[in-house]
């Protein structure tokens, strides 16, 4: 596709692309008298931008563009809906570049892995949502004298707030099927990494979308993201953060009765049996401290049968120092910085607190000197606690921290993976098919792996129990929530 859509409001310059710092309501920029800053990760006195920060105001205008355009957008149909977005798709895949490039500044994921897999994941999720929308057989049945149907209406505006990794994709994840259902958007992407998005709404504007049809609000999340979820209007909210901005947000969806779903991350058990191939697995696990750890999927615990403890230490040490701390621009970096001062000394401060506690570092355990006094790189960290109720063990880290434990047999393991308030994801590797079919019923999670790690199918539920949250995401079952269900009844032997 040709021409520029980065185009309009107040723009800055990041990294050779145009990139506005307004918000996005009803088809046009809307600017803010107050700002926040953007800073790189990658170089912490480096800042990309003042960006406008929404209040009250602001929200109740984008909620507004947005309940005025719901009734023609949900008329228009799955097809007419699907042609936009794929419009938006193909979009997206022929700006993969400058996305990658404002991407890789703003929070500093590795600009390769931006490029080749991770942002064409958006593009495949408005194809994905689109076609699925299209695809939908409604339930059709007779019984007691009536023909019936199962119709899917569009809910209405919707309020989506994501997090700061990944925020592009993690993003699209959201808004494709919602605006796939029928419904209009208001997205409050975070305030550390707010840019990408920006540049979402460009493309969703240069693809033919109707004015207050998606929305990009930005802000702070206790001043613009509460009066977003707090507004009446609003007929359903997606959240990805912390339990604790769940619990608030959760709180205000219960007193305006609006469906509520939350993903809010994990502590995965990583689960290696002493017959499972312990180079893979030790691979795979060294593999975990990708992204700094900022990962939510990650398998974070790592469990392993005692009777290959050494050996598996032996190999998790080669694969571990492969990585490179670096650059997120250069291709050999495997380990980039933490996404802000704030979360670096949220991690520093865990692995102290567990050096004082007694457990016990097994490496890593210090920030890199990587970047000097501002940087934002920490080693890759290994730690077996003292006990299973350590806080290291028992609470999200979200940074390049592993945790190391040992297991007896098939049920000592279970005990542990299901030993945490999370539930979001869990990985097993060993080679007896009977026993992954036991380990996968046995464990409380949303979704298990055996012998891999990470490999998705945009058609499956998505989710967590426990801490890791409520609902599911993914497939019809993403669909099904950003619709209201109608059961559409009519009497046999009726004319037309």
């Amino acid at each position: 596709m040709t021409g520029n859509p980065f185009t309009g409001g107040n723009r800055v310059n990041v990294g050779g692309v145009s990139v506005s710092t307004d918000h996005y309501i009803d088809g046009r920029r809307v600017s803010s008298p107050q700002t926040f800053e953007d800073r790189s990760p990658l170089d912490w006195s480096v800042k990309l931008a003042d960006i406008s920060r929404g209040d009250d105001a602001v929200a109740a205008q984008a909620i507004s563009a947005a309940a005025d355009a719901f009734p023609e957008w949900a008329a228009l149909g799955t097809v007419g809906r699907g042609e936009i977005l794929h419009r938006l798709a193909d979009l997206i895949d022929a700006h993969i570049e400058p996305l990658a490039t404002v991407e890789c500044l703003d929070m500093a994921m590795l600009h390769e892995s931006l490029r080749l897999r991770v942002l064409s994941r958006g593009a495949r999720n408005f194809r994905a949502y689109a076609d699925l929308s299209v695809q939908h057989e409604e339930r059709v049945w007779e019984s007691n004298g009536t023909a019936n149907r199962v119709i899917r209406m569009p809910a209405g505006p919707t309020v989506v707030i994501t997090p700061w990794n990944a925020p592009f994709m993690l993003s699209t994840w959201k808004c494709a099927p919602a605006l796939a259902a029928g419904n209009t958007v208001v997205l409050k992407p975070a305030e550390w990494s707010p840019l990408s998005c920006s540049l979402l709404a460009d493309l969703s504007d240069t693809a033919g979308m109707p004015a207050g049809v998606f929305n990009v609000v930005q802000g702070i999340g206790s001043e613009v993201g509460a009066a977003l979820v707090a507004d009446r209007r609003v007929r359903r909210i997606s959240f990805t953060g912390s339990p604790e901005t769940a619990r608030h947000i959760g709180r205000t969806a219960a007193d305006n009765i609006v469906p509520f779903t939350a993903e809010l991350g994990g502590k995965g058990p990583f689960i290696v049996f002493a017959d499972s191939d312990l180079e893979a697995a030790a691979r795979k696990a060294a593999g975990q401290y990708d992204d700094s750890g900022q990962v939510c999927l990650a398998g974070t615990r790592l469990l392993v049968e005692a009777s290959v403890r050494s050996e598996f230490l032996r190999l998790f040490d080669e694969f571990t120092d492969e990585h490179v701390l670096g650059d997120s621009h250069d291709a050999t970096t495997t380990i980039s910085p933490l996404i802000h001062p704030t979360h670096f000394a949220r991690v520093q401060g865990f692995v102290e607190r567990a050096r004082k506690n007694g457990d016990t570092i097994l490496r890593g355990g210090a920030p890199s000197d990587l970047g000097g006094d501002d940087g934002l790189w920490y080693q890759p960290t290994l730690i077996q606690p003292k006990s299973n109720d350590s806080e290291i063990v028992q609470h999200e880290v979200f940074g390049p921290v592993l945790t190391f434990q040992t297991f007896t047999d098939e049920a000592d393991a279970i005990r542990l993976a299901n030993s945490t308030p999370y539930g979001l994801s869990a990985i097993v590797y060993t080679s007896s098919q009977a026993r992954a079919e036991r380990m996968g019923r046995a464990i409380r999670a949303g979704t298990i792996w055996t012998n891999c790690f990470l490999i998705r199918d945009l058609t499956a539920p998505f989710g967590g129990c426990g801490d890791s949250g409520i609902g599911r995401e993914g497939g019809d079952y993403a669909l099904d929530f950003y619709s209201d269900l109608k059961m559409f009844q009519v009497k046999e032997g009726t004319t037309t």
